[in-house]
């Protein structure tokens, strides 16, 4: 056999040494990448490639980017929890300390009624407390096949008394035929409940829902009314525990539909409020 043959079979060799190395290498990058992205999906980032390669300095870099916004988008949340909680507590407490002082120290004042106010704001607070631990106290949900169409028919008959009792007009189309989504459907069907609720506090004549797939094939149910808008300085709060514009409101509804759609793998998000439409994007993945 000839040198150059030798040669040739060994470059050959080489070259297909090298295709098969580049080829296991890339597989393993798409692995490390896939893995990233679903401990990210899952809310999680405690973990941290060990070989100092640069693609794994890449990736952990880009863990502890996530990890800081994370930490960060978390203490603003606590922060906003804690003024909210705080300022519903002591909106409570001080007049019943006010008003029980006063009792003690002056015998012209009506006993009765102030005993009767101080029971009054009492029962305020338990249901304030009431509200908080529903809202802690979440249960995992448990998800089956459900067609679209036929979870938000049954949203559509459990409203339809109340809505045409009030005159408001509640209906549903689907841009896509036979949608399907892997969800709890109790637990859905309360982010539904809740948007539409507040859509009637809000004068709402007309709410309408409709169902569609994104870019991305994911099923996105938007929930539209034209009642009156949410002003642009509360659109960041609406979401945030316990905060309500409402005199009788407890501030879960939002934030708890969100946790629901969280804890299905989605979003709940305000796409749009304005003069002409209020509108709610849910975002099935």
């Amino acid at each position: 056999m000839s040198t150059w043959l030798w040669i040739l079979i060994i470059v050959g060799a080489c070259g297909l040494t090298a295709c098969i190395t580049v080829l296991w290498v890339r597989r393993r990058d798409r692995e490390k990448v896939a893995y990233m992205m679903d401990a990210l999906e899952d809310g999680e980032t405690n973990f941290r490639f060990r070989d100092n390669t640069a693609l794994n300095r890449e990736l952990n870099r880009i863990r502890g980017i996530m990890e800081r916004q994370s930490r960060k988008d978390e203490d603003v949340s606590w922060g906003k929890l804690f003024r909210v909680i705080t300022h519903e507590i002591m909106n409570t407490v001080t007049p019943i300390a006010a008003l029980s002082d006063a009792l003690s120290k002056d015998d012209q004042l009506d006993v009765k009624a102030g005993l009767e106010t101080i029971s009054a704001s009492s029962k305020e607070l338990v249901r304030f407390v009431e509200s908080y631990r529903s809202f802690t106290k979440s249960v995992p949900p448990v998800c089956k096949s459900v067609m679209v169409d036929e979870l938000v028919g049954r949203v559509l008959r459990l409203h339809e008394p109340k809505t045409s009792q009030q005159g408001v007009s509640l209906t549903y189309r689907a841009a896509v035929l036979d949608l399907l989504v892997f969800v709890d459907e109790g637990q859905i069907m309360h982010v539904f409940n809740n948007l539409i609720k507040n859509a009637i506090e809000a004068e709402a004549t007309t709410i309408a829902i409709t169902a569609d797939l994104d870019a991305d094939e994911r099923t996105v149910i938007r929930v539209s009314n034209n009642g009156r808008a949410i002003p642009l300085r509360k659109m960041e709060e609406i979401f945030v525990p316990f905060y309500t514009t409402k005199s009788n409101g407890t501030g879960v509804g939002l934030s708890l539909s969100r946790r629901i759609m969280a804890a299905h793998h989605g979003t709940l998000t305000l796409v749009q409020s304005d003069d002409a439409q209020t509108i709610f994007a849910l975002v099935f993945a």
